[in-house]
């Protein structure tokens, strides 16, 4: 990725006009989510020592199984994928960590185009993935930008050859209706 941290792209074709592109971050760390929770527990043990009151040790648990639950369902991201299909449109999915899935579907007739971005973020040049929807009042122009792989954010190399295989199903569309 972007950041360094080990990321895999997985490719399907399932027909000429429909490919499956997957990209798999890290998977949770369980030195780094012990490290964190022993620390929260440790230091609530100090603070019972020192207070004598069991309410300390009680709220730190349950506060570190909450944030663990809020984490692993709403923020980790374990895989993002892109499901591109020339005649109905492009379903984005991210997998979370505890299982839960969030899909959105964006209709072909509603894309414009699929572009690599940059972007200037902390004196660093970012690339990203997004899809350009077409302004339903001005064909010309586009009326939102969405950012694909936001999570795991990877780099151009990988970025290229999603958007490679984005193009060549965008292309199939635009001259389908020219030779029928």
């Amino acid at each position: 990725s972007a950041s360094g941290a080990p990321i895999a792209l997985r490719r399907r074709q399932h027909s000429a006009s429909c490919r499956e592109l997957a990209v798999r971050g890290p998977r949770l760390q369980l030195r780094w989510l012990s490290a964190a929770t022993s620390a929260v527990w440790l230091a609530a043990y100090g603070l019972f020592a020192l207070s004598e009151n069991s309410v300390v040790l009680s709220a730190a648990i349950f506060i570190s199984l909450i944030g663990l639950i809020i984490y692993l369902h709403f923020i980790k991201i374990d895989q993002e994928s892109l499901l591109v299909i020339g005649s109905l449109g492009i379903q984005v999915t991210s997998s979370y960590a505890s299982g839960k899935e969030s899909t959105t579907f964006i209709e072909m007739r509603q894309v414009k185009d699929v572009v690599i971005n940059e972007a200037i973020h902390m004196q660093k040049v970012i690339y990203y993935l997004c899809i350009l929807l077409q302004d339903p009042e001005d064909p010309q122009g586009v009326s939102e930008v969405v950012p694909l792989f936001q999570s795991s954010k990877p780099r151009l190399d990988c970025l290229i050859e999603v958007y490679k295989s984005c193009q060549e199903i965008l292309e199939q569309r635009k001259t389908a209706p020219q030779s029928s």
